[in-house]
């Protein structure tokens, strides 16, 4: 395009874009309530800040792979403390950002929620060695049990599976911890990347495997034991919705299935609905189950039909 072009067109596109943007901005009034944007433009919480945060939180889990270019004692020691510094100090400013928007939704003002923010933190800060030593034993469950697998080392760096629980049991101390939307965010990052959807509220065990992971959906309620194994395209979601008067769906209900120990499901299978899978099943691929199965049951689909028809018979 020449410049007399641009400078032909310049004005009136200019001014086209001026409606467009005064429509686009009016649209967002109804959002932007004055507890909302008090203390700034950016109040909200951020997809992007938040996407940082999880980077650092992953090399302070597990340094020697995301980033530390000295192993020594000392020297992953200060790697360590600087990252997970700039990653509490963002993730401070997500949650009190939270919090605020929280309290901007129940039309009350927040009067404590930088503190409430900072003791957030605080107790996530100290729940991180739980969640590095269940975060090893998944690793050691990927290199176990899959035979393509070369090491643990390959899981951390390569799997989704392993990628997804990470940010899972990340954003689910958040939960416990009673904050909101921001442990949604965290998971549904992970979602985007790597196609398996885990809701931040969902409780589960350590040596946990997601195969491929592809499809995967564990849904808010579930309970998983220890050393259970999905396959992709595995759904453990609910069957129904219990309503209340206005036909809304109640929240927090337990309507998700509880998988115990030592359970194996496979590939494409759909489990609906609060029900247990007793310790030890396996789940075959493609099967759709809305009934507890008890310990050490083996479902499968039933055989398929194998007809000969001839001379027209079976018309």
């Amino acid at each position: 395009m020449t410049a007399r072009l641009v400078e032909t067109i310049a004005p009136r596109a200019q001014a086209e874009l001026d409606d467009v943007v005064d429509a686009l901005a009016a649209a967002n009034t109804d959002l932007l309530t004055a507890d909302r944007t008090t203390r700034g433009a950016l109040a909200l919480p951020s997809r992007e800040a938040l996407e940082v945060v999880v980077t650092d939180l992953q090399a302070v889990l597990f340094p020697a792979h995301f980033g530390a270019a000295d192993l020594s004692a000392h020297g992953l020691r200060r790697f360590v403390r600087d990252r997970l510094d700039h990653a509490l100090a963002n993730l401070y400013e997500q949650v009190r950002r939270g919090l605020l928007l929280q309290c901007a939704h129940e039309a009350r003002r927040c009067e404590d929620c930088e503190h409430r923010a900072i003791d957030v933190v605080d107790e996530f800060a100290r729940c991180l060695p739980k969640v590095r030593k269940l975060l090893g034993s998944d690793a050691r469950a990927a290199y176990e049990g899959d035979p393509a697998a070369t090491s643990a080392d390959e899981a951390i760096f390569c799997y989704p599976g392993v990628t997804a629980i990470t940010h899972q049991r990340l954003a689910h101390e958040l939960y416990e911890l009673g904050v909101p939307l921001i442990p949604r965010i965290i998971t549904e990052l992970a979602h985007s990347a790597t196609g398996i959807d885990i809701h931040p509220g969902a409780r589960i065990g350590g040596s946990f495997f997601i195969d491929h992971g592809t499809g995967v959906v564990i849904g808010e309620t579930c309970i998983i034991g220890e050393r259970v194994r999905l396959y992709q395209g595995v759904t453990l979601g609910a069957k129904s919705f219990p309503t209340d008067e206005r036909g809304r769906p109640i929240k927090g209900r337990p309507r998700h299935p509880i998988v115990e120990n030592d359970v194996t499901i496979y590939a494409g299978a759909t489990i609906l609905g609060r029900i247990t899978i007793g310790r030890g099943s396996s789940i075959g691929g493609n099967v759709w189950l809305t009934r507890a199965v008890p310990p050490g049951s083996s479902i499968t689909q039933g055989p398929a039909r194998d007809d000969t028809f001839e001379g027209g018979s079976g018309i």
